[in-house]
């Protein structure tokens, strides 16, 4: 429960009953509606716990334990906020030090709905090496980090869906007054299709659901060794489902692989590692059930008996059921594998055979996705917790709006309001800027990713916000930075400053204050927040600095620190009217100061953008 904040506490009961809560030795009483429904209000409370809420009707009662006051973080986003602790830097050991029972994890599932939905089927959890792993590691980190510091309890829920853009997001009311010029065309036959999904395809769901336990390739018995595969399709395994014929598939689909072992490994006890399969599995070798796992972000190594194994031709058989999203093997080849204990080790990547069983193609359309529409995951995933107090809002997403980056200075700031309006108070939003990532330019150039940062740094306009830089720990080939540790804490750093009275901690690189001309020079200051800068070159040089005349064509540019400002020039401008630094998808950056924080990516030009001129 969120502390300093009356509480509301709600539920259903039969019509009129009367209904008594009972917290921390104090009683409340109330009585359903007509409608059987009921609501009280805790007052406010500081941070503490465990406790004990009872709830008692006329008929039965309800005992709710361990239960904490202290901060609740809302975290939210596309796939770097979704991005698991067991896929971070050093995940294995970021998990098995995990144990921080007074931080509570609570995972919202994926769902999409058309109206506003009021309830969300998903249980709080305290923080442990069992649970940690398959969290949100920016939202584990930055709450780690606020705890270690205050010791203040901690519940953070993570609400994200990787690949969204922000219109998903936002609710329908709050989207219909975007101007039209802001707003994404979407796709009039996606959205027939969710309308029509939603007047029929729910009992299609219902029926598939229903149809995944009675799947004909249990009751035929794929898994036996004499099943004939030879008209099975080929896959290469490992691989992610989404570049195959599956794509877009949710279901049951069994695979199939045959391996020659050697005599010296048959009869022996042996370990089948498979690595992580999105999202659950049924594992047989020659006919034997061997193990079985739920959850896409768990490594599947499973032992295989003494007797099982046999000299020449095995097989290993694997029911993967795909819940949502994407599916399929999703781990390195060298992480699947046949090893004995005599450290006899052998592959499984490969050709591997497949089948469906079961897929949502045959109950309702697979068009349909979080993006097929606005609003449609606020209505399912962030509108059920608008009458639950919160601390504030972390949040990471930007990547799939790249394409609109103009329109994100519009639709950014609208959804924040949009929150703030819905809890009625404003509350602390802070944010993630765009990674680096992609190819580096070899010549100054436009970039989507440099106008959504931009638009970004603009939203911090917006009363209560704050934004965390990471332009220098992205990947050029990853679109999913490994060091979250890193994210969540800069995350953690604004929090601390602003929201828990740490103002002695520094949480903001060095940002864009003015530009002065000279000649053919231009003199950058920056703001640095009392710190200093600092440059990370054993020469002195300070990269990522373009310059332009007014024929607005950039060139790289050499720049030096003086007297604590940056000097920009470049020999082919004699007449520059225009700087900009860190622009581009990934640019060379080394700025910084010395707190370690890198300088905020900035311009001073207002020429158009690739994406303002989309729009």
């Amino acid at each position: 429960m969120q502390r300093n904040s009356p509480v509301k506490i709600w539920g259903t009961a039969d019509k009129k009953e009367p209904v008594e809560i009972t917290f921390k030795g104090e009683k409340y009483k109330t009585r359903a509606n007509s409608k059987g429904e009921w609501q009280v209000t805790l007052p406010a409370m500081s941070h503490g716990g465990p406790f004990t809420l009872e709830i008692k009707g006329k008929k039965n009662t309800i005992t709710l334990q361990n239960i904490m006051i202290g901060d609740i973080w809302l975290c939210s986003g596309q796939s770097n906020m979704e991005w698991p602790v067991s896929f971070a830097l050093n995940g294995k050991e970021e998990i098995k030090s995990a144990d921080y029972p007074n931080i509570r994890l609570y995972n919202v599932p994926q769902k999409m709905e058309i109206v506003p939905m009021n309830n969300i089927n998903a249980k709080w959890e305290p923080c442990s090496p069992e649970t940690a792993g398959n969290f949100s590691a920016v939202a584990y980190f930055f709450a780690r980090d606020i705890y270690r510091e205050t010791g203040i309890p901690l519940g953070v829920i993570n609400s994200s869906w990787g690949g969204t853009i922000i219109e998903t997001w936002i609710s329908s009311d709050a989207y219909a007054q975007v101007p039209e010029n802001k707003k994404r065309d979407f796709d009039s036959q996606q959205i027939k299709d969710v309308m029509d999904f939603n007047k029929a395809g729910k009992g299609g769901i219902k029926e598939y659901q229903n149809s995944v336990l009675a799947d004909k390739g249990l009751t035929e018995k794929w898994y036996n060794n004499n099943t004939a595969t030879s008209a099975w399709d080929e896959m290469q395994i490992p691989g992610e489902w989404s570049n195959t014929p599956l794509a877009g598939t949710d279901g049951v689909v069994w695979f199939s692989y045959d391996i020659i072992l050697p005599k010296d490994m048959a009869g022996k006890q042996a370990r089948l590692s498979l690595g992580k399969i999105d999202d659950n599995d049924v594992t047989w070798v020659n006919s034997t059930e061997i193990g079985q796992t739920n959850g896409c972000n768990t490594d599947r190594i499973y032992t295989i008996p003494a007797e099982v194994l046999k000299p020449g031709k095995n097989n290993i058989t694997v029911r993967i059921t795909d819940e949502t999203s994407y599916g399929g093997f999703t781990s390195e080849p060298q992480q699947l594998y046949i090893k004995t204990g005599d450290n006899e080790k052998v592959s499984l990547a490969g050709t591997w055979k497949y089948r469906t069983a079961l897929t949502n193609k045959e109950f309702y359309k697979a068009s349909i996705g979080p993006n097929s529409m606005p609003s449609i995951l606020y209505n399912a995933m962030i509108n059920p917790f608008i009458g639950f107090p919160i601390k504030g809002v972390i949040w990471y997403q930007g990547e799939s709006n790249a394409d609109n980056a103009h329109a994100y200075r519009t639709l950014f700031p609208s959804l924040i309001q949009n929150w703030r309006k819905k809890w009625g108070y404003d509350f602390p939003f802070y944010w993630v800027q765009l990674a680096n990532f992609m190819a580096k330019d070899i010549e100054p150039s436009e970039s989507q990713w440099a106008e959504v940062r931009e638009a970004q740094s603009m939203t911090l306009s917006t009363p209560h916000t704050g934004q965390a830089v990471i332009i220098d720990i992205g990947e050029a080939g990853d679109i999913h930075p490994k060091n979250k540790q890193e994210v969540g804490r800069r995350l953690a750093l604004i929090a601390l400053n602003k929201d828990y009275g740490k103002t002695d901690i520094h949480y903001t690189g060095p940002t864009f204050s003015s530009m002065e001309k000279k000649g053919n020079k231009i003199i950058v200051t920056f703001d640095t927040q009392d710190s200093q800068l600092v440059i990370k070159n054993k020469y002195g040089y300070i990269e990522g600095f373009a310059i332009a005349g007014k024929d607005q064509k950039f060139v790289w540019a050499k720049a030096t620190l003086k007297n604590g400002k940056v000097i920009v020039w470049s020999d082919d401008v004699i007449d520059p009217v225009a700087v900009r630094y860190g622009w581009g998808n990934n640019p060379d950056i080394n700025l910084f100061d010395t707190e370690g924080l890198p300088a905020v990516p900035f311009r001073t030009d207002q020429w158009k953008g690739i994406t303002e001129s989309a729009n």
